[in-house]
Order: C-alpha cells, then structure tokens, then sequence
C-alpha cells in the first residue's frame, strides 16, 4: 500500500550508488565521539513533499521511498516530555507538603546546614560567588551562540520562551510565599537577609529558575560536555549562596524543580523538533547490513494506542533476491500508548501487564529474541534475518516477506475448521515453549496464500511466561476466534488441539480486563446492540398490548357507561407486565465470553468459573483515595489550630438535638419528592426505608449514581415497569436541578443584599447569571456542541415528558412532589444552621441565607465528584464556603464535621439494616 507524502532526502537522490554524496551511515552513528554532532545531524531533519512517478520503476532511485510517504510533523509533542512535567510537579508539591507539615525536620537540617557552611573560609565563599554569578550568565549565552553557529535557532527560541515563563512562575510563587503560604512554608524558603535583618531572602531564585528552564529546553542534557559544566556551575552558585546566607536548602530546591518542571511544560507545549528516522535513512540503513534496496512503500497499519507503538512498517524489494518486510520503530511512535500502559501497571496485577518503560535497546533485543524463539518453537512466524540502529533515535528489524491476509480480513467462509485447528496448533506450539503471545487479535494471525496460520506481532510477548499468561492467551484467542465464527465452533477447535482439561483451565482468565483493548471495545459494542434489541422487543410488545386493549374496549362496552373494576385494571395490568417480561426473556441473548463458558462447562461441568484477581486497584477506589486525600488536606489545614476539647465542651447540646431530628426529618422528605412523580400508589413507609437505605449505598457509589439505580430498582420491585420507573425518576431528578438553581439564584440574590438597604443584586449573582447566558450561546452557536446536547436532551424528555403528563393529572402527587423537594432541602440547610449554632454564639452567627447558598454549592459540587456520597469536595466546599460568608474557621470546620456525621457517616449503619431488609422482602 502507498501512502502520500516523501522527504526531500528522498526527492534529491539522483543516483542509485550507495556512495553518493550526503547520503548518511547510520551504523556509524553510535560510534561517533562527538555526541553533539550526531545530535545536529538529527535536528536538522525536516519534512516536505515530492511525488515519484509510477508509470517506469526504473526511474524510482534506490535511495528513495516509492511512491509519496507521509509527511511527518516538524514538532511532536513527546508523552516523556509531559510525563517529566506531571513528576516536576508532584515534587513540587511534595517539597511544599514537607515544608507546610514537617516543620521541625525543616528547621533542624537548616540548623546543620548552618553550621555547616558557616566554617568556610570568607575569600574562597567571595570567590565561589563572584565565579558563579558569572558563569551562570556567560554559559547559557556561549551554548546559544554554539547552536546559532550550528544553525540551531529553533532550541534557542524554545529555551527563551522557557526562561520566560519560568520568571513568570517564580514571581507568582515569590508573591504567593509573602502574602498567602502558611508560615511554616514561608520560614522553610526564606530567612532574614544578611544585608538587612527586617528583609527575607527570596523564597524562589528570579535568575537561577530561569538559567535552568533554558538550559534544560535547549537539550543541554544531551550534550555531555555541557551537562557537567551547567552541574559544576549550578553547585558553585548554590553553596555560595547557602554558605553566604542568602537561601535555604528548601528554596534552592524549588528553584530547580521549577526551572526544570516549566521547561518540560514549555517542551510539551509547543512540541520538539521532530528526529524521526527517512525514507533515505531506511535505504542507506539497509545497505548498512548488507541488502541492496530497489524501492520500499509504507504498509498501512491501524494507529491505536494498543497497536502504534509496533513501528512503521515497509515492503522493500532488492535487486538480488525476495523482498522483505522492515519495521522501523523510533522514539515517538515508541512513546505512543504509553499513558494506557502506565494505567494498566498501575491497576493490574504484575503478571498480567506488560513494562510501560522500555528503551529502544530493550525494545530491540525483546522483538529478536522472541523472533527466534518462536520459529525455534516450531510455530510459524516471520523470520528475522536483520537488525541495525538508524541513528540515534530509531531501529529497524528486518524480516523475510510473508504475504498473505490477516484473520480480520478473511471473509467468513473462508474460515474453516481446518484453519481454526491450524491456528491453535501455532499456539500450542509457543505455549510447548512457556512463550506467551500477549496479543492474540484479528490483525495478529496472517493467513498466506497456501492458507499456513502465521502468527505475527510477537514484540509485545514474552519468553519463561507463566501458567496465568498462557491461560490468558487462551482465553484471548477464543475471544477472537468466537468473534468471527461463533463460541461452539471457537471451543471445539480449541478443545480438539489442546484438550479440554488446558481450555478449561483459562476459563478464570475469560474476563474483559484480561483482553485487549481492540477486543473490549468490540465487546462493549456488541453489548449495546443486544440492550437495543432487547429495549425494541419490549417496545413492541408494550404497543401490541396497547393495541389489543384498544380493540377489545369496544366490543366489551356496554349502552350504560359504568365504573371499570378494579380488580379487572389490575389484572390487565399484571397481564401486561407478564407479557413484558416474557418478551425481555425471549429477546435476551447471552454475551460470547458467557456462551464461551457454557459450551467448555459442556465439555467440562466440573472446570472452575470463579474470575481470577487481576486488579491491584480499582479505578474508582483509586479516584476515592486521591479525591478523600484532598479533601482531608483542606480539612486539616482547618483544624490545625483548632482547640477540639474546649470546643465540645462548649457546645450547645440542645442544637447538636435539634440537627439530628432535621437530619432524620430529611428521609420523609425525600420519600415525598419521589412519590410525588409516581402515579401509582407505591407504600410510603417503605419509600422511607429505601431512602435510608441509599445512606449506605451512597457511600460505595457516588452519590448522583447510587441513589438513583437505588430508586429505580425499588419501584421496579413495587411494581412499576421498568421505563416507567426510569422515567419517573429521571422526572424526580429533573425537577429537582430545576428546583436546585432556582434556589441558589434566590438565596444568593438575598445574600447579595441583605446587608444593602438597596434591593440590588450581587455582583457574585450578576457573574453567573452573565457566565450561564455566555454558556447557552456557546453551546447553541457550535454545531457539534447544539447536536450533542439537543441528542441528550431529547432522549431524556422521551420518557420523562408523557411521564409528567401522568402527573399532571394528580395535582396533589405534583404538589407533593414539589414540595418534598422543597422540604428536603429546608431540612440540610435547618440541619447545617443548627450544627453551626451548636458550636458559635451570638456574635458568629451568619444568617440562614448564606448557609443556604453554601449548603447548596456544596451539594451541587458533592453530586458532581465521582468520590462516593462526595467525600472530601463537598467537605471542602462547606468549611471554605462557611468562612468565605464571615464564619470564622473554629466554628465552621467542627460545624462541617457534625453536619457530615449526621448526614453521612451515622446514617450508614440504619442504611445497611434497611438495605438487607429490603433485600430479604424483595424490594430491592
């Protein structure tokens, strides 16, 4: 396959020789003892187009790429690049961490720092200063002038912008340390200036954070030579300054993690220079190793972050023999997917995952080893016949060419049982071996003409694997085949060729997180065509039933209209929902990983079905711990200087009373708000329990998910169908937000002017109202944008709207709704004012406006964070929101803390009782 685009390496070859001028050797490249030089040559590569005619091949020179390579981008943004900027900025945050909590370590090492330095000699601390000053100005200018001359202007540009930024970011950190940081942050970086006992040193360096921010986007890292001078440079300024008393080793510290966090942000940001290997490069690289090229042409691959890390692959023909197939992998395409890798270490099981961390040294000997490997297994596989670097940045791997289709791309019939068993044998071979394929996918198995099964892609394998990562394979490749022709035919073949006991045994391992990514996104899509079958079954079932009622009505009514029985209604009804729910059954189909299971289970009853551990974490506890360690930060930092034993002792008990009834008051309400969008009768006591009930469910699911398949379920369970309680729900929640805004914009407009004799809004009132009106037009004004939420606006009104209408024809359920809503939130906001009162007196009091403006931004913040019941943002938001209205923190903090014990954490145990019994009275 040909693709567009060639480089002018490519376009100003004339000659086939391997010997014609400018054409590079790339196997020399490690070999130079000039490392800055071999770096130049990379730098100045830069993409442009040319097109090569066709008609005569002849005319394709051997240094060319045949046809029009793709343009490659002159900058790319390098995830190493971001990677060393998020670390940049957790260190940051760790050092401030240290300096803010662990004051008397900071204070100690400055004492021995102290004493340290203050035995140097007075001439050689004057000496080391003066020399340092200027060095640290001459040595950025000298690198500059070195890569100007080398026609490098681009890197002195990137470190200029860098240099900038940095300055900028040490000013705002010097204003936030003298005016807004903790004074424990505040003596860790700073300290009286020895010219003037009433001035402090500088918290962070204006001129050493920006010398470091250049050097570091320029690449100076990469140059050995510079490297040592920018090290000896920087040590000689820094012990100069410490030993003078100038600086602290905490604010030296800072200086270098921002120096070098902003540079790596400014390289991310605008892109680097792109080094990736030509189609030039590629011949002379062949010739290098003994081949003598003709042409070559791009192979077009599927670009994934699962899949682009395998290189860029080339179809090269020779003028002495087969053609070959060259991967040529560089650093960037490397790179690429490595996000999802990191993601993938983090939350499963060693065993179970692949190293996100690979140079391309390793990435080279891996590839060949398992090459070898596996023909030495007896499996089919490319054979490998060379390897060499292209430069500094890239490798190649050059293969015998096997023609052929990928399984993918096979049509149906033309997968045959013969094909299927072909395809296990090249597996039990690898696994004769403990080789473990790790990517058994569609793209992966290429079938040749004669129809022999080779298995490619062995980069990602790995030799010596253990029994989970040969069952994994397994389970993988029954996925893939049963994907394409079914799971009976998938696990027959794989029972006929490994036996049932070894396909039994992956069974644990058939799970989606032990799949690929390809397969999972394949899985989920198949998923949501069965929920749309399904949900069209039932629709259809739901519009016959109407229709037979409407046919039947006729001939049953009589001249005298009388009262419909009752007890006919509810049998029509049960009647209905039985025939519902024998189409839901009729329709519902089995997912492949459960038929897969079924058919081994056939094989085998007595094979383990219990799903292996594969997680380390899961990400939802992994968002719950970052977001609870955030929350406990803001929650600290308020009760740091909070006396709590005075405090309880002082409280006012009646109050701490008067919050635990509103908090109790608050499950009648809610049971209210739901009933009222209900037009069915639905029993109220046990509405309660499920309201206390979700107490505990909120705290295993974020607090806007877990009530409302809670309520969902329960009036399932009462008797409501299953759209209808959807809808009913949602209409609960819609109505709600309504309710929700209105009263912030209401509560916030009486906080605005209950201290102005005016009736004129705040300006806080004013912004928001601007800030949601600037919103609206944004999202009507983009087309994308206006489609996307009329879609979701549109499919949330289909149910919720004829529900509604139900409704309305009970004004009593509407106004009970309503003001249960209305109810529900009297009750926090009464339960908030009374855990504040509680804790202040006469003289701290706020009114009740405010605490309802800020009970209900937290509320709205809480629903939002995907931690469960929105622990730790809405903590957060209440102290800070309770403070910002004039509380001060020593009230408002313990006020914060009792209206979350009473409205979180002890309803949890009443939660989980109502709960099971629900449970056990199949309610839920």
């Amino acid at each position: 396959m040909k693709q567009q685009g060639v480089h002018p390496e490519d376009a100003d070859s004339t000659s086939a020789a391997s010997s014609s001028p400018g054409t590079a050797d790339p196997g020399e490249a490690g070999k130079k003892a000039d490392d800055d030089k071999s770096a130049d040559e990379a730098d100045k590569e830069a993409p442009t187009t040319r097109s090569v005619s066709e008609d005569d091949p002849d005319e394709v020179p051997a240094d060319e790429v045949e046809g029009d390579e793709p343009l490659l981008p002159a900058r790319v943004h390098r995830p190493s690049d971001l990677m060393r900027l998020l670390v940049g900025v957790i260190a940051v945050a760790v050092l401030l961490a240290i300096a803010a909590f662990a004051h008397g370590t900071t204070s100690g090492l400055e004492e021995d720092i102290n004493k340290g330095t203050g035995q140097a000699p007075d001439l050689l601390t004057n000496f080391a200063g003066l020399a340092s000053s200027i060095a640290i100005l001459l040595v950025p200018v000298a690198f500059a002038i070195e890569r100007l001359i080398k026609r490098d202007g681009l890197r002195i540009a990137d470190g200029v912008l860098a240099a900038v930024l940095a300055h900028g970011v040490t000013l705002a950190t010097d204003l936030w340390v003298a005016r807004a940081a903790p004074d424990s942050i505040q003596e860790a970086l700073t300290k009286p200036s020895p010219g003037d006992i009433h001035a402090l040193t500088d918290p962070v360096h204006g001129y050493l954070a920006p010398v470091i921010a250049y050097m570091t986007a320029v690449g100076m890292s990469r140059r050995p030579r510079w490297r040592a001078v920018l090290w000896i440079v920087l040590l000689l300024d820094a012990i100069s300054m410490l030993v003078a008393g100038y600086t602290t080793a905490f604010s030296i510290t800072l200086t270098l993690l921002i120096g070098w966090t902003v540079a790596y942000g400014t390289l991310y940001a605008v892109g680097s220079p792109n080094v990736r290997p030509t189609g030039r490069t590629l011949m002379a690289g062949l010739r290098t190793v003994g081949f003598h090229p003709v042409s070559a042409s791009r192979v077009e691959v599927s670009d994934t972050p699962e899949t682009g890390d395998r290189g860029r692959r080339y179809f090269v023909t020779l003028e002495d023999g087969p053609p070959l197939d060259v991967t040529v992998v560089d650093r960037e395409q490397q790179a690429q997917g490595f996000f999802y890798r990191a993601w993938r270490n983090l939350t499963l099981r060693g065993f179970a995952t692949r190293s996100s961390l690979q140079s391309l040294r390793q990435a080279l000997e891996q590839e060949a080893l398992l090459a070898y490997a596996a023909i030495a297994a007896g499996a089919n596989a490319p054979k490998l016949i060379a390897t060499s670097e292209l430069g500094p940045d890239a490798v190649m791997l050059v293969y015998e060419h096997t023609g052929g289709r990928t399984l993918d791309s096979l049509p149906d019939e033309e997968i045959t049982d013969e094909l299927l068993r072909d395809t296990w044998h090249q597996v039990r071979a690898l696994q004769s071996r403990r080789i473990a394929h790790r990517r058994l996918v569609g793209d992966a198995i290429l079938v040749d003409r004669s129809g022999t099964v080779i298995l490619t892609d062995l980069r990602v394998g790995e030799i010596a694997a253990g029994d989970l990562l040969l069952r994994m394979d397994i389970s993988q490749l029954l996925v893939t085949l049963g994907l394409r022709v079914g799971a009976e035919r998938a696990v027959a073949a794989a029972v006929g060729v490994l036996g049932p006991d070894a396909v039994a045994d992956c069974l644990p391992m058939l799970q989606p997180i032990a799949l690929s990514r390809s397969t999972r996104a394949t899985l989920r899509k198949l998923a949501r065509e069965r929920a749309e079958r399904e949900r069209e079954a039932v629709l259809e079932t739901s519009r016959h039933a109407k229709q037979t009622r409407l046919e039947e009505a006729p001939a049953e009514a009589g001249p005298v209209l009388e009262k419909p029985d009752k007890k006919a209604v509810k049998a029509e009804a049960r009647a209905e929902k039985r025939a519902i729910d024998e189409a839901v059954e009729e329709a519902r189909e089995e997912d492949l990983l459960t038929q897969i299971r079924h058919e081994v289970l056939l094989i085998r009853p007595q094979a383990p079905v219990e799903p292996a551990s594969l997680q380390r974490v899961r990400p939802r506890t992994l968002i719950s711990f970052i977001a609870g360690a955030i929350g406990a930060y803001f929650l600290l930092t308020q009760l740091t200087h909070i006396e709590f034993g005075p405090l309880i002792a002082n409280a006012e008990w009646g109050w701490v009373a008067a919050a635990v009834l509103f908090s109790a008051a608050s499950y009648f309400a809610a049971a209210m708000a739901l009933l009222g969008f209900v037009p069915e009768r639905v029993p109220f006591v046990r509405t309660v329990a499920a309201q206390v009930a979700g107490s505990f469910v909120k705290i295993v699911a974020p607090a806007a998910v877990g009530g409302v398949a809670l309520n969902t379920r329960f009036l399932q369970r009462a008797g409501v169908r299953p759209g209808l309680a959807v809808a009913s729900v949602g209409a609960s929640q819609l109505f709600g937000l309504g309710c929700h805004i209105l009263m912030l914009l209401s509560f916030g407009y009486l906080t605005g002017t209950e201290k102005t004799p005016s009736l004129s809004p705040s300006r806080t009132v004013i912004a928001g109202l601007l800030t949601v009106a600037v919103l609206v037009l944004v999202v009507t004004s983009v087309p994308f944008m206006r489609k996307f939420v009329a879609t979701r606006v549109r499919s949330l009104f289909a149910g919720v709207v004829p529900r509604m209408l139900d409704v309305l024809q009970r004004p009593q359920k509407l106004v009970a709704g309503i003001g249960g809503m209305l109810l529900l939130t009297a009750c926090f906001v009464m339960c908030l004012d009374a855990s504040i009162r509680a804790f202040g007196d006469e003289t701290t009091s706020i009114s009740i406006a405010s605490v309802a403006v800020v009970f209900l931004a937290g509320n709205a913040l809480g629903s939002a964070a995907p931690t469960p019941g929105g622990v730790g943002a809405v903590e957060a938001t209440l102290t800070l929101g309770l403070i910002g209205v004039g509380l001060p923190k020593e009230v408002a903090a313990p006020a914060v803390l009792l209206f979350r014990l009473l409205t979180l954490w002890l309803p949890v145990l009443p939660g989980w009782l109502a709960f099971n019994h629900l449970n056990r009275k199949g309610a839920l």
